[in-house]
């Protein structure tokens, strides 16, 4: 079920961040992937992030870090740190509805309780959640069976050491952009988008994948990320064409967008966003390079 787990790499599930955490000292070595972006005397620094994380990703590799300290702003896709309040209007108006459960055959219905008493997640607290919500969750909640948790995210790490620093955050998107996607689809769509979650489960294959996707983003693994990427754009189920179409596809040129006006105004930032968005062939690196800017994969 290689859909479900892609989900984790390009839209932030913020709503279960945890408080914040302190890495404890691990060797440094290249994480994720990091490319250098140039257009004319300005230079952008473009790094793929992974929006879980365990305490060994930290902390990131010296090269890495230098270009984050001395960055005078720090773009995210939107900020984990930031306003609690736009994410709580954004759950309210495209997660949750008093209708969530409405439709649900009595068949998913059961798969889904026994997977929430597998994760220790009481009924009453997701039953106004809408189905696209519920396989977010469950998928979180699977990475964090795996030792994976939204709270060790790399967007929140990096959040983390810029305000502590005082250094400027721009985001790229928001929160209520990013749940409206997930809002788009139908109620029979989202109960699809939910089964297939519940059945990436079920057979352990989303287990078997999330552990290789950490791994490759632990490693900084070229071949293995671009192997992930091409399997995305392979994946013809219902939720593979959805992430592909709207949360890959669909969004990069908005994030190339951003990246370029923030090139015009400042010099050396460094954007941070999920890692998917910088590979394949309508990847930011690709849209930015057909814009005529030069663009340099580091690792």
């Amino acid at each position: 079920m290689q859909r479900q787990i892609i989900v984790m790499f390009c839209s932030l599930f913020l709503f279960v961040l945890g408080p914040a955490w302190s890495a404890e000292p691990a060797p440094a070595q290249n994480r994720g992937a990091l490319f250098k972006v140039r257009q004319g005397a300005h230079t952008l620094y473009l790094f793929g992030t992974i929006h879980v994380g365990s305490k060994d990703f930290y902390p990131l590799e010296p090269r890495l870090a230098g270009l984050l300290k001395k960055a005078p702003v720090l773009a995210l896709e939107i900020d984990p740190l930031g306003d609690p309040q736009k994410l709580a209007r954004a759950v309210q108006q495209h997660g949750l509805s008093n209708k969530a459960m409405a439709g649900m055959p009595p068949a998913l219905r059961q798969r889904l309780d026994r997977l929430l008493k597998q994760y220790n997640i009481e009924p009453e607290t997701v039953a106004t959640m809408k189905p696209w919500l519920l396989a977010s969750l469950l998928t979180v909640s699977e990475f964090a069976a795996q030792g994976y948790e939204a709270s060790m995210a790399v967007d929140a790490h990096l959040s983390k050491q810029a305000h502590a620093a005082g250094q400027k955050i721009v985001e790229l998107e928001s929160a209520d952009s990013q749940m409206a996607l997930f809002d788009k689809m139908t109620p029979n769509e989202q109960l699809m988008f939910l089964e297939e979650a519940i059945a990436g489960i079920e057979d352990k294959e989303q287990a078997k994948q999330a552990r290789e996707i950490a791994d490759a983003w632990r490693k900084a693994d070229i071949a293995a990320l671009d192997a992930l990427a091409l399997k995305a754009e392979q994946d013809d189920t219902f939720s593979g064409r959805f992430v592909q179409q709207v949360l890959l596809e669909g969004r990069n040129p908005a994030l190339a967008d951003g990246m370029v006006k923030l090139m015009a105004r400042e010099n050396n930032s460094v954007a941070a966003i999920g890692v998917l968005h910088l590979l394949g062939k309508t990847s930011v690196p690709e849209l930015l390079r057909k814009r005529g800017l030069t663009v340099e994969r580091i690792y």
